[in-house]
């Protein structure tokens, strides 16, 4: 772990890691960032150190070098509805054994002092070696966020051997029947959803809240079939680095909906505009694709040259190429034998010369129409190389 006893901004404090950081080392996991827990200092005390106050809601301060977040302990008590209905008590007389008992999960819950001590009131290291997760207390129920982020933990950890408690599964359910994750915002459970969708089984995370009753609440579009075929969609995705896995995942997982669905759920996340807009263009490939396999009137996974047009207009392929070539990445993992014709298509479509259509004589709505019809033939020559 990283010393702080030579740190004389934190000499004299009782400070301890908490967290992600402290689980993750001993599960021999990877260690990104550092979470600190101070104990018995007051908000004056840290500001006077020179640490920088950040949030709202409760007292944390970031370190003026390493940026390190140290939260002063406090406790919390349910005051209103979703995540961030609570009222935070943070002062000198909170104890570390306190603070620690506000959080999720027993293995979330685990200090470590500067010395390397460990405080591990609620055997998080026991479920550690038995591969549980399991809530500390029935608080756990006071934020639904929580459901989300279980699910999350385990689509992490799931190929460790890790399960859920049965009775918080228990109680997973019981909050998704509450109605409280009807007021968690928008924005939280899609950070909660793009962080499990990175994750080693982000199947896991929708099978799970599938199992707890929670999926119906957010996602309802992906209920039965659908959820089945988008897993599926979603075990292989393009070796492409122009969008970020989660959202090709994302993107593949609810390629089976309808457009309508699709929209539906966008709106309903509040997703962002490039998440949406990848997957109604991975929606407009799979579409594509399995048309011109269930073509009868073409020879086996031939395409057609107007389809093949359309598909490259839709994905505003002429101001914004990236888009396309983006496409072609996943036509690569559905379908490998199409890669080449629709590369061939796509390169000779933008070589016909707007520039030229005007030296004949087009302009106006005319150019644009002889613009569409000469990249048709274009497209149409190539795919019958």
């Amino acid at each position: 772990m990283k010393e702080t006893n030579s740190d004389p901004r934190l000499a004299g404090l009782n400070v301890y890691r908490v967290g992600g950081a402290v689980r993750d080392e001993l599960l021999g996991w990877p260690v990104y960032d550092n979470d600190w827990v101070v104990v018995g200092t007051t908000p004056d005390a840290m500001r006077k150190r020179g640490f920088k106050p950040v949030g709202r809601d409760f007292p944390v301060f970031l370190h003026p070098e390493t940026a390190e977040e140290y939260a002063l302990a406090r406790t919390e008590r349910k005051s209103g509805h979703g995540y961030g209905g609570f009222e935070v008590h943070a002062s000198p007389d909170v104890s570390l054994e306190e603070d620690l008992l506000r959080r999720d999960l027993t293995i979330n819950a685990i200090a470590q002092s500067t010395e390397g001590e460990l405080t591990d009131p609620f055997n998080g290291q026991g479920d550690i070696e038995r591969r549980v997760l399991r809530h500390i207390s029935a608080a756990f129920s006071e934020d639904p966020l929580r459901v989300l982020r279980t699910a999350r933990f385990l689509a992490r950890y799931a190929s460790l051997g890790f399960t859920i408690a049965p009775e918080t599964q228990a109680l997973m359910r019981k909050v998704s029947h509450s109605g409280e994750l009807e007021h968690l915002a928008a924005e939280r459970v899609w950070v909660e959803t793009e962080k499990a969708l990175g994750e080693p089984s982000p199947e896991v995370y929708f099978t799970t809240l599938e199992r707890c009753d929670a999926l119906n609440v957010w996602w309802p579009e992906l209920a039965g079939e659908a959820l089945v075929k988008g897993l599926a969609a979603m075990a292989e995705v393009p070796d492409s680095d122009m969008f970020p896995l989660a959202h090709w995942r994302h993107a593949q997982l609810v390629s089976p909906l309808s457009a309508e669905q699709r929209d539906a759920l966008s709106e309903r996340l509040k997703l962002p505009n490039a998440v949406a807009q990848l997957a109604r263009h991975t929606a407009l490939t799979y579409s594509l694709i399995n048309h011109s396999l269930k073509n009868h009137a073409l020879p086996s996974g031939a395409l057609e040259g107007p389809s093949v047009l359309r598909w490259l207009e839709r994905l505003d392929g002429w101001r914004k190429p990236e888009q396309v070539e983006g496409q072609l990445a996943l036509v690569k993992v559905l379908a490998p034998e199409q890669v080449g014709p629709l590369e061939n298509a796509w390169q000779a479509a933008r070589e016909v010369s707007p520039q030229a259509l005007i030296a004949e004589g087009y302009q106006g709505a005319a150019l644009g129409e002889a613009l569409r019809a000469r990249r048709g033939q274009a497209v149409e020559a190539a795919l019958t190389k």
